[in-house]
């Protein structure tokens, strides 16, 4: 070990803090919401993604040695994460093949991107997508795919020179009952050599990366909720406001609004779902990550809501319960988004959003709104427990 080597580390080292010490200013920027409960989440949201930024950039980032691993969990969240998901993903090339192989799992939606680099920390354009309909699955759930730039037989993903990592997206509807996948990744090309200890100069390169991942990614999703927040109660797509190319999911435009409550106020949200695989309301606060989805309700879906007579889906924002079925608990917050998702839909109706005194909330229901009583409540919320262990295990 050589004197400019204990230098180097020292310097990388001190570099890595000095970034995430300047991410210390996000939650104080200019759009952040004033109130002690956004500044404290800021705070969270950024120290629980460093484990995942170490994740991309040191951990798990060379495509010789991929590995599948999870991007969130009830926990670690951003950009919008759905709280029926598990998402998960590897880093590849677009040069190399790649064999994933395991048990698709039982998920009400599923699909896997082929994502490329872009002006995003993300990424940008899906080089391809295949749906679960897409997919050869054996008898007893079992399945391989191919991911290369040259076609295979079989399940084959399609990469690109530009690609850089490949993701998977399973949807939840039933959360106590349907599986999540259980897959390897191997890489079928190339040497077979074991991954070298990391040396000075990578480890002070992605050290570096990795905070500064921090930053832009969590200044990103500001970036992007900022468009949303101008108008709020207003259900808008990506493709109708945002101006950058991201990974988004396929199969559907998620609809998206910002809200903004004061405490005596509430949110009526209705609209009738399109038929499609799988559907589902999302909720979250400022920093574009989902509410706690263990031990608060905090979305609901096209398993677990309770539609009117009508079909109509009536969902009520509020601080407090509100003794309807299909609550979403602002969990502490003044102000956050709300989206829906309509994947592999016939139609992509927009939900209409009227905001109303909490104590006329009752007046601007239907006579005949279904309700719910205080015993199916505490079990709406047990049940949601369980099936966050069903999903991810002993975390």
């Amino acid at each position: 070990m050589s004197d400019a080597d204990d230098e180097l580390l020292r310097r990388a080292w001190a570099d890595f803090c000095d970034e995430l010490k300047r991410a210390g200013d996000i939650p104080f920027g200019p759009s952040v919401p004033p109130h002690a409960a956004d500044r404290t989440a800021g705070f969270e949201v950024l120290a629980r993604n460093i484990a995942l930024a170490l994740n991309f950039q040191h951990d798990y980032a060379d495509p010789r040695h991929p590995e599948l691993i999870h991007y969130f969990d009830p926990v670690r969240k951003q950009g919008g994460d759905n709280t029926d998901a598990v998402y998960v993903g590897a880093t590849i090339n677009g040069t190399d093949t790649y064999r994933i192989s395991g048990d698709r799992g039982s998920a009400r939606y599923f699909a896997v991107t082929a994502v490329e680099k872009g002006e995003t920390p993300w990424g940008g354009k899906v080089a391809q997508a295949l749906f679960a309909d897409d997919l050869q699955v054996e008898a007893d759930g079992s399945f391989e795919l191919i991911a290369s730039p040259h076609p295979h037989p079989g399940n084959w993903l399609r990469t690109t020179p530009e690609t850089f990592r490949v993701t998977f997206r399973q949807f939840f509807a039933d959360w106590e009952h349907e599986r999540p996948m259980k897959a390897r990744i191997d890489r079928l090309t190339g040497d077979t050599l074991p991954p070298a200890p990391p040396d000075p100069q990578t480890l002070a390169r992605q050290l570096l990366a990795s905070a500064r991942w921090v930053n832009e990614s969590i200044g990103f999703w500001i970036y992007m909720i900022t468009m949303w927040k101008a108008i709020p109660n207003t259900f808008r797509s990506y493709k109708q406001l945002a101006d950058r190319a991201i990974d988004a999911t396929p199969g559907g435009e998620p609809m998206v609004a910002y809200w903004m409550l004061p405490p005596d106020e509430a949110l009526i949200v209705r609209v009738r779902p399109p038929r499609c695989r799988y559907w589902a309301v999302e909720f979250g606060n400022f920093w574009w990550t989902s509410m706690d989805y263990r031990y608060r309700l905090s979305n609901t879906n096209c398993h677990y809501a309770e539609l009117e007579y009508d079909g109509e889906l009536i969902v009520v924002i509020a601080h407090d319960d509100p003794g309807v079925p299909n609550w979403l608990d602002t969990s502490g917050y003044a102000e956050g988004y709300v989206c829906y998702r309509w994947m592999q839909a016939d139609t992509c109706p927009v939900p209409q959003a009227t905001q109303v005194k909490r104590a006329e909330l009752s007046a601007h229901l239907p006579p005949a709104a279904r309700r719910i009583t205080p015993e199916a409540r505490r079990e709406q919320l047990a049940a949601r427990r369980r099936g966050v262990i069903n999903r991810f295990g002993n975390l």
